[in-house]
């Protein structure tokens, strides 16, 4: 018994084991994710490696939904590695997790592109992801709960607060290592090749992790259920199988994760594909802001954290949710104001139209790339995708029914073309002289081509992007130790991993391509946001109404 109340950590200032705790899971997952981050910033190139047989805009469109198939599997890697953290420990169920991440990443970036192997480079290049995927399911509730279950009661939301800021900081390794890789290198070295390079000495970072993990011991409250003779035969049974549980986990999904999930991905990985797709702000300059902007809120990871531990998980996490779908509109709208005043002008000043049969007008989406020609080939669709592509907002006026379509900017009208019954050659010419026109009047119309740095206001950018980077620690800050709190010792794994990583895999995960696809369908630049806006809505409603508070559950006595 004296043995059992001696693993039990106590109300006191942090003791040395415990910073090694923190740093050891921290460090580790940091690795992780920068890991996982690279291909996010790295999209377009990628893109262009590994899915050169499609057009421009479906191959950025099919490196994102590679990147989101990442996302999609992680709820099968919370299951899977959930209950192997809840049988056999957490300490090594993490172990395998940085393991499978750290290789699976290391072969990204020595895998030939499709210009050498084919069809093959992004299948395998899907499958690494969804490795990548599965092992961050089972690394996040691992960490989270190995930290939680070594902290004194009254002090669980401070120290997991450091586990939250892995993610900002993985990210912020990632962007440092390819602004340094892109400046040692020139630009078309660097898409060549060069992008390979933050991939490759990732197994640096992965040796490292290892080293320190092995380093660690298992939790005080898994080796008392253990000695106890206590641990759960069947996690996923009592944790998905009897609806005392099953409805926490459902509310821990809809009323905490969703909309955590969709506030982090959109401070942290829309804002760029904002920046850059979008506001056609240089790479490098998109990738110095949002790192300034991550280097002012991560601190305040730790200072919700703790906050948290004083006046509730809830309160703050609902905070975040509400002044995000507030202020979405209007904090992008200034983003733009401030990164590409020339955009903003140009659609006060030309707006445009594209007057079309509603039938011709799709929801471009190609699975398969015609030679020649794009599957989308109707009037409107060769339009829109023109338009979206120069990031030029548009609202699409009905005309009668087999009309070919006409583009109307300012008070210049272009007629578009059917290019279903031509040959691809015809068709090519004709696209090309269609291009060409609708580029000259765009240009003309005052949009430009990418934004003007010397235009720029950096200092107004940084603010912005720092306000969306301290909704993100609202959010995020206090979730972990939330969640752990959530459910008894014996599940925890399993139970938190599981409405965690649906959240953020699923509803966070695949912000960027809906996002993406709302944008291109509703023709407007700032239609993506309705979708976190939504989420982080019924978040709010639900997490207020139907979520408890849990700051003070003794977590150690279940």
């Amino acid at each position: 018994m004296a043995a059992n109340i001696a693993a039990y950590p106590v109300a006191a200032p942090m003791t040395g084991e415990e910073r090694k705790v923190i740093f050891a899971s921290s460090l580790g997952t940091v690795f992780e994710w920068y890991d996982f981050y690279l291909y996010g910033s790295l999209a377009a190139i990628i893109g262009k490696q590994f899915f050169s047989g499609l057009n421009e805009t479906s191959q950025f469109l099919f490196a994102l939904l590679a990147f989101s198939a990442g996302f999609a599997v992680r709820p099968f890697g919370a299951i899977v590695f959930g209950r192997l953290g809840d049988l056999v420990g957490r300490k090594y169920t993490f172990l395998i997790t940085i393991l499978l991440m750290g290789f699976s990443t290391f072969i990204v970036g020595i895998l030939p592109g499709y210009n050498s192997i084919g069809i093959a480079a992004p299948v395998i290049l899907i499958a690494l992801r969804l490795v990548q995927g599965l092992a961050l399911g089972g690394e996040y509730g691992g960490a989270a709960t190995y930290v939680a279950e070594h902290a004194p009661q009254g002090k669980r939301g401070a120290y997991t607060s450091w586990i939250q800021t892995t993610a900002t900081l993985g990210l912020f390794l990632s962007l440092i290592v390819i602004v340094v890789t892109r400046n040692v290198l020139t630009e078309p070295v660097f898409a060549d090749w060069g992008w390979r390079i933050p991939f490759a000495v990732s197994i640096i970072l992965l040796a490292v992790s290892v080293w320190i993990r092995l380093s660690l011991n298992e939790s005080p409250a898994f080796r008392k259920m253990k000695s106890e003779g206590k641990l759960s035969k069947a996690p996923l049974t009592e944790a998905f199988g009897t609806w005392k549980n099953l409805r926490v986990v459902i509310l821990a999904l809809l009323g905490l994760t969703a909309g955590q999930a969709v506030v982090w991905y959109t401070g942290q990985f829309y804002s760029l594909f904002f920046l850059t797709q979008t506001l056609k702000v240089d790479n490098t300059t998109a990738n110095y802001l949002i790192a300034a902007a991550l280097l002012t809120g991560t601190p305040f990871f730790v200072i919700f954290g703790t906050l948290s531990d004083r006046i509730g998980r809830k309160p703050i996490i609902m905070a975040g949710c509400l002044l995000a779908a507030l202020t979405y509109f209007p904090l992008f709208g200034q983003i733009t104001h401030y990164a590409n005043p020339a955009l903003e002008s140009a659609q006060e000043k030309s707006p445009v139209t594209v007057v079309a049969d509603p039938e011709s007008c799709h929801f471009q989406f190609e699975a398969f790339a015609k030679p020649g020609k794009p599957t989308y080939s109707d009037s409107c669709d060769l339009a829109t995708s023109i338009l979206a592509k120069a990031s030029v907002s548009y609202t699409i006026v009905p005309a009668p029914v087999g009309s070919v379509a006409q583009v109307r900017i300012g008070d210049k009208t272009i007629n578009s073309f059917e290019g279903g019954p031509l040959e691809a050659a015809a068709f090519k010419t004709q696209a090309a002289d269609f291009g060409k026109a609708m580029s000259t009047e765009i240009k003309a119309a005052g949009y430009p081509a990418k934004a003007d740095d010397a235009a720029m206001n950096k200092v107004m950018l940084w603010l912005l992007l720092s306000v969306l980077v301290i909704y993100v620690t609202m959010v995020y800050g206090p979730i972990a130790a939330m969640l752990v709190e959530l459910f008894p010792t014996r599940i925890r794994y399993t139970s938190m991993s599981l409405p965690y990583h649906i959240g953020n895999g699923w509803f966070g995960g695949f912000l960027p391509p809906i996002a993406f696809a709302l944008v291109a369908y509703k023709g407007n630049i700032y239609s993506g946001l309705w979708y976190p806006i939504v989420i982080a809505v019924i978040t709010l409603v639900i997490g207020t109404l139907f979520v408890r508070e849990t700051k003070d559950v003794d977590i150690y006595s279940n």
